[in-house]
């Protein structure tokens, strides 16, 4: 048994290290937007699906020594699978066929076709090796309990020191090559078991096995129940990943902490709940108490962080003025989530054992009652996780869906009520928790306003749907003629009236190209960046991309309550379109070439900001421009800066604003002509009209200007989609040290 409990640790670990990475590189060709993140899980999930429905169909059938040879071919196949991942995932799919598919229905066939193989032997391991280890009813829940408890185990610190250390150390790639290592070491431990092993098929089932006793309900019921147990979790895991990504600012260790500390205390819940079950006479008061305490004090820590966000300490280094990347936010930050996120996955995580105890009446069907409770696990999982991330997120924001969950929290805890009886006022005192939450919900605005810190009486405009959020909030009391600040998923990314540098960062291709008549602008944010590609009236055609809807939302109110701003003039311009999308996948669409492509300055710390770095990207943007064309983009790192050179034969930085240009041809950049243009007294008002306390803009282009030829040596670009690095900002150098150069 301990051997088959290090296996199936190793299993679990592996397993959502390579989900992790098979996500982001189907992300590449799916997209970064919410939709296109959802086809990608609910491919994923549906191999898991199809291996329980196998897994369910063959177990039974199987000899012990069978069973677990089957369970140690599927590891042994999920590591092959990860070994070629990323050809298949990556160079096949992700860039081979980035320009073939649109259509979400074709996307999600793609994703599934790529993951189908390795998910759906995820899937059928547990139902094999269930049917390996059953040798007695009285222990079977325990057992099942206690493996799959380690499992999770694995998969939480899978996420954790995959998420903190291994992906951003090693890159996807070697990543990928450590998982399958842990698929074979489980694989090699299973096979060490099987000469002790019955090779005895079990008998043909009789009459009474194909029709055990159910004292605690049918399996059809318990797996509804399982589905929408399964449903409230990850929707609630959902709320979670939005509410602490604000406080945690979005970086690239934060989703995998809070998937970990989730895992993690679901199994040890499990751990516990499945030394608990072996006497226990009737599972159902558990599974119900377990399920509605869960939901409870998860909302109930959710609320207690809301309340505290306004006061202080916290409002003091956590409020979304701040940049919280450094160790201590980060350590601060990694602290809340363990407060909110460990408690109630730890009561959740106790009803897979009383499930299994209510279901396990038979041993001639153990792998197939593990195998479809599994599925409506994971059925209830993907429902959670699509209906949530797409439609109520969507249609009613982030309170509204909480309230969906209060509501069919308290359906539950209502059936159980009609069934219960010595638990019967616990399960009234739940539900009465769980109906004053639905009362007590805010609205959506006083929930986010609170989380941006929004004063008393001050001007904001807000949006929020299924992409993210995006908030501005106009200078308060005591901060001068500080312009307002422009929040995108928890933390500034730029201010209106506008700041000088992205202004400038919009205008430099225009100013600079002969004749820049199509530009296209990958990010919006406060919209600086595309207001300061309308400098040029030569221009036609400025199309700009973003990726979080709200943001355009709150653009469009701020310029009908402004509508003398920079914001109103970007907006009123005709030759100005702004789209919603993802702009690295608009660049793989249509056949049209840009005179000018820029991006909006995005921080390398960002979650998928490596996307918008990496020498992959900067060759599709070769790809898109015109001959002689010109791509602008700021150099936040010295691993920017090198990727960039190596990915242009012609390209300069202007600093100090830290700026990079490149072309396939030589770049007609006249600094002496430059800083003149910008003194220009249309171009000092244009930059005013944006920001009326805009400074002299010379400033950030005169001083050293490096330039890049064919005959200049580079080095290989440090930035890739396979290795991140300025992503994992805490597994490399400083990134910020301009000068001297490191």
């Amino acid at each position: 048994m301990t051997r088959l409990m290090v296996a199936f640790f190793c299993s679990g670990f592996a397993a959502l290290l390579c989900q992790i990475i098979w996500q982001r590189m189907l992300g590449v060709f799916a997209g970064s937007d919410t939709v296109s993140a959802a086809l990608v899980v609910g491919a994923f999930l549906a191999g898991l699906g199809l291996g329980s429905i196998i897994g369910a169909k063959l177990a039974d059938r199987l000899s012990p020594h069978r069973a677990l040879l089957g369970f140690a071919l599927c590891e042994a196949g999920v590591a092959v699978c990860a070994l070629l991942s990323k050809f298949f995932l990556y160079d096949l799919i992700a860039i081979g066929l980035s320009d073939a598919v649109e259509q979400p229905a074709a996307i999600f066939a793609l994703c599934f076709a790529g993951l189908v193989i390795p998910t759906t032997l995820m899937g059928a391991s547990l139902p094999f090796l269930a049917r390996a280890v059953a040798t007695d009813l009285a222990s079977v829940a325990t057992r099942i309990g206690t493996l799959y408890s380690l499992n999770t185990l694995g998969a939480g610190l899978g996420a954790l020191i995959g998420g903190w250390f291994i992906v951003g150390s090693l890159g996807f790639v070697a990543a990928l090559i450590f998982a399958a290592g842990l698929d074979l070491v489980a694989a090699a431990l299973a096979l060490t078991l099987l000469p002790g092993l019955s090779r005895e098929a079990p008998p043909p089932p009789t009459r009474e096995a194909t029709a055990p006793a159910e004292p605690f309900g049918g399996l059809a019921l318990w797996c509804l129940l399982v589905f929408l147990s399964g449903y409230v979790i990850v929707a609630l895991e959902i709320i979670w990943v939005r509410m602490l990504g604000q406080v945690g600012q979005y970086h690239a260790y934060l989703f995998p902490t809070v998937l970990g500390v989730f895992l993690l205390a679901d199994g040890l819940g499990m751990s516990l709940a499945a030394r608990m079950v072996r006497n226990m006479p009737d599972p159902r008061p558990a599974f119900f108490l377990t399920q509605g305490a869960g939901f409870v004090l998860g909302v109930a820590l959710l609320g207690l962080l809301w309340w505290l966000m306004g006061l202080s300490p916290l409002k003091d280094v956590m409020a979304v003025d701040f940049d919280r990347f450094n160790p201590r936010e980060i350590a601060i930050s990694t602290a809340i989530i363990v407060a909110v996120v460990a408690p109630p996955s730890f009561i959740i995580g106790m009803t897979f054992p009383f499930v299994q105890r209510a279901v396990q009446q038979d041993l001639a069907s153990v792998g197939a009652r593990v195998g479809w409770v599994q599925l409506a696990n994971i059925l209830g999982n993907a429902a959670g996780s699509i209906a949530t991330g797409l439609l109520t997120f969507h249609l009613f924001g982030t309170m509204g869906t909480l309230l969906l969950l209060a509501i069919l929290s308290l359906a539950l805890l209502g059936f159980w009520v009609m069934k219960a009886q010595a638990s019967r006022p616990a399960t009234l005192a739940l539900a009465g928790l769980t109906a004053l939450i639905a009362v007590a919900v805010p609205s959506n605005q006083a929930f986010w306003s609170r989380m941006h810190g929004l004063p008393p009486q001050v001007e904001s405009a807000w949006g929020e749907d299924r992409s993210g959020i995006a908030f501005w909030r106009e200078r308060g009391e005591g901060e001068g003629r500080a312009p307002g600040r422009f929040f995108i998923m928890g933390h500034g990314q730029g201010f209106v009236p506008f700041l000088d540098t992205h202004i400038l960062l919009g205008m430099l291709g225009p100013l600079i190209h002969p004749d820049p008549q199509r530009v296209l602008a990958i990010g919006v944010g406060s919209g600086g960046t595309p207001y300061g590609a309308t400098v040029n009236p030569a221009t036609r055609e400025i199309r700009a991309i973003e990726l979080i809807k709200p943001v355009l939302d709150a653009l469009e109110e701020i310029a009908r309550e402004r509508p003398q701003s920079g914001v109103a003039a970007l907006m009123a311009d005709p030759r100005v379109r702004l789209e919603y999308g993802d702009g690295r996948r608009a660049l793989t669409r249509g056949t049209g070439l840009y005179d000018v492509i820029e991006a909006d300055a995005i921080r390398p710390q960002s979650s998928h900001s490596g996307l918008l770095y990496s020498a992959e990207f900067l060759e599709q943007v070769r790809g898109r421009l015109a001959p002689g064309g010109l791509y602008v983009q700021w150099a936040p790192t010295w691993r920017v800066v090198d990727t960039f050179a190596a990915a242009f034969p012609h390209a300069v930085l202007l600093r100090p604003v830290n700026v990079m240009i490149g072309s396939d041809q030589p770049i007609p950049l006249d600094q002496a002509a430059l800083l003149e243009a910008l003194r220009q007294p249309e171009v000092v008002a244009f930059a005013r009209r944006g920001n009326p306390d805009a400074a002299d803009l010379t400033k950030l282009v005169d001083g050293e200007v490096t330039v890049w030829t064919p005959e200049t040596p580079r080095v290989a670009p440090p930035l890739t989609d396979m290795f991140p690095r300025d992503e994992f900002f805490l597994n490399h150098a400083q990134l910020h040290s301009w000068w001297p150069r490191p």
